[in-house]
């Protein structure tokens, strides 16, 4: 749903302070903040806007665990990215998060009418690569010395899907958000990875 201050910084702020070392942090413009007050005033200035274009993630007990942003957008070129990914604790490695990350896909290509959506990370961010490949992504090389983050160089590693993979990912995704790919206590018996290689000739 979209980012509000209202409902949800509190609720976020509280679950990224489960992170006690801020790692989650590195790799954004932004962030740690000093306390919940700054947090909310960085949610107020951002929540709201046409690109980037903010969403909190909701989890199944209905409370807001991480934060992600359609950026970049052009109707033109038919191109739109995700990006401002910061996930709590609580939220990465779970089917919410993977849930989530399926309906911004399902809302670019199916609603929106994009064909192409895009996922770019520091390069040195390895949990970000590995989450786009999991997901399917195309890795399309690397920006050299792209930008400048907190002071540190960033090589910017691209990734993309396009309609056509989003037209032979989206049953792979049903498939494995589907119960029948989890037994009673909630583990998968299928991981995404392995299924999307079947599908695309590698398994």
């Amino acid at each position: 749903m979209p980012l509000d201050a209202e409902l949800h910084s509190r609720e976020l702020y509280t679950a990224n302070a489960e992170d006690l070392d801020d790692r989650r942090w590195t790799y954004l413009p932004y962030g740690p903040f000093a306390d919940a007050e700054a947090y909310r005033e960085w949610v107020t200035q951002v929540a709201g806007r046409d690109d980037p274009m903010f969403f909190a993630i909701v989890d199944g007990t209905g409370q807001a665990g991480g934060v992600a942003a359609y950026q970049r957008i052009d109707p033109l070129a038919g191109t739109i990215e995700v990006g401002h990914l910061c996930f709590s604790s609580r939220l990465q490695g779970t089917t919410a998060a993977t849930e989530a990350m399926v309906l911004m896909m399902r809302t670019a290509f199916d609603e929106l009418g994009f064909r192409r959506y895009e996922w770019k990370c520091d390069e040195l961010n390895i949990p970000s690569r590995n989450a786009a490949e999991r997901l399917g992504f195309t890795y399309e090389g690397t920006f050299r010395q792209a930008t400048v983050v907190k002071g540190r160089n960033r090589d910017t590693s691209w990734y993309a899907l396009t309609d056509d993979d989003w037209r032979i990912l989206r049953p792979v995704y049903e498939q494995w958000l589907g119960p029948a790919n989890f037994d009673k206590q909630g583990v998968q018996r299928q991981p995404l990875r392995g299924l999307i290689s079947v599908v695309r000739g590698r398994g």
